[in-house]
């Protein structure tokens, strides 16, 4: 029997400005002349989405910015309702959509800590109950006292945080909230959600933009384009279908990007432009993908706008969401006293069989010139690019791992 059942549901909302008295008064007008009405169409945040969700399942909710996620959590939380369509929840539900939206900056962590969890449906004996355990979850034993308008933005999260999931109830609506504080502490909130799901056997719909996250710890993932369902299945398919579409929106922006000559992640100082980057094959032919396992060849065409004095160079290449995997400089193989103003020159730089898996990577450039060195150009993800697999049997991808490894492997029976 469904926990969840979300049948037909679509959201609207009219966007912009109301209109004036005077369009209004034309707008009625017209209708009773039974003339055409001047009215904007509705914005579909969800159009005609349904599915459902049994007790214990962890259903992952994934889409690129704008397709819907959140309002879709905030009707089953009944935050907002369904413009058609219906939701209907058994059980309840805590909602860790905005952690923190009601703390109270003049109030101490303690008396926000008893408002919000009464915001959140917990009475006053649970709060006590578990007081000590919220307080020493988010760390804050020293600050517990002191007005939340004293308190970091960081640390104002992890409060909310652990008296969100301190919540004892049915559903956990997780809304991009596993990133809080710091390193360690979102690790700990991850360490939380898991014993949350495997151990109390939790109903989870968790929405995140960590593809990996959302693959560790589902059993079902829902993909949203533009308020509309357009996967539904195991976790593995669905991710690697965002990480596809993904993939062809970057190379799509960064292409047009390049060919408007505009790129957002460059710096200098105005001693060298960059004119051009390509990508060659084994045989010089300028290309857009490797076979994996192949070299990569980065030729780079600058124009020097002033005089370069001892010019070096340095390139990386990383994912899309900046991993940085590898860096190399010229130091030992170029060695120049100067490049004068006005010269166009081309740098070459060769990465021998670097053991990347299949998937879209992006190029960082930098420049350094002068007897100090400092920074003449320096750019991040300037430049995409696509490895794919030279065989037929192998389907790792980057989604999977970021490195290509050899290996030996051995049983013994007895």
């Amino acid at each position: 029997m469904p926990i969840i059942e979300v049948n037909h549901v679509t959201k609207e909302y009219r966007l912009g400005q109301l209109s004036s008295i005077k369009q209004s008064a034309l707008n009625g007008l017209n209708r009773l002349r039974g003339m055409p009405v001047e009215e904007r169409k509705p914005f579909k945040a969800l159009d005609d989405v349904s599915f459902s969700v049994e007790p214990g399942e962890v259903l992952g909710i994934i889409g690129h910015n704008g397709a819907g996620k959140s309002t879709l959590l905030k009707l089953l939380a009944s935050i907002s309702t369904p413009t058609f369509g219906s939701v209907r929840v058994k059980g309840k539900i805590a909602p860790l959509i905005e952690v923190g939206a009601g703390f109270i900056p003049d109030l101490t962590g303690r008396e926000n800590v008893y408002l919000n969890g009464v915001i959140l449906g917990m009475t006053r004996k649970e709060i006590a109950k578990k007081f000590e355990q919220i307080v020493d979850f988010a760390e804050m034993e020293e600050f517990i006292d002191t007005p939340v308008k004293r308190y970091s933005s960081g640390m104002q999260v992890k409060l909310a945080f652990a008296v969100a999931t301190s919540i004892e109830a049915d559903i956990l609506i997780v809304d991009e909230v596993l990133a809080v504080g710091d390193l360690a502490f979102q690790r700990k909130c991850f360490d939380r959600m898991e014993e949350l799901i495997k151990r109390q056997g939790k109903t989870v719909l968790l929405v995140s933009h960590n593809i990996r996250q959302v693959e560790r710890l589902c059993k079902r993932v829902i993909l949203l384009e533009n308020g509309r369902k357009i996967a539904d299945s195991d976790p593995k398919s669905v991710c690697d279908e965002f990480y596809k579409n993904s993939e062809e929106r970057i190379c799509k922006s960064k292409q047009s990007k390049q060919r408007s000559g505009v790129n957002v992640n460059d710096q200098g100082s105005g001693e060298i432009s960059l004119e051009e980057i390509v990508l060659l094959d084994a045989v010089g032919n300028q290309t857009d993908r490797i076979v994996t396992g192949g070299d990569i060849r980065i030729r780079f065409t600058f124009k020097a706008l002033e005089d370069l004095v001892k010019p070096a160079f340095g390139v990386g290449i990383q994912t899309t969401d900046f991993v940085y995997l590898t860096h190399q400089e010229s130091f030992e193989s170029i060695s120049l006293e100067s490049i004068s103003s006005g010269k166009r020159f081309h740098v070459e730089c060769r990465f021998i069989n670097p053991p990347f898996l299949p998937g879209i990577y992006t190029v960082q450039l930098g420049v350094g010139v002068g007897e100090v060195m400092h920074t003449a150009y320096y750019g991040e993800d300037i430049f995409p690019f696509q490895i794919v697999s030279g065989s037929l049997t192998s389907e790792q991808t980057m989604r999977n791992a970021m490195i290509k490894t050899t290996s030996d492997w051995a049983i013994e029976i007895e």
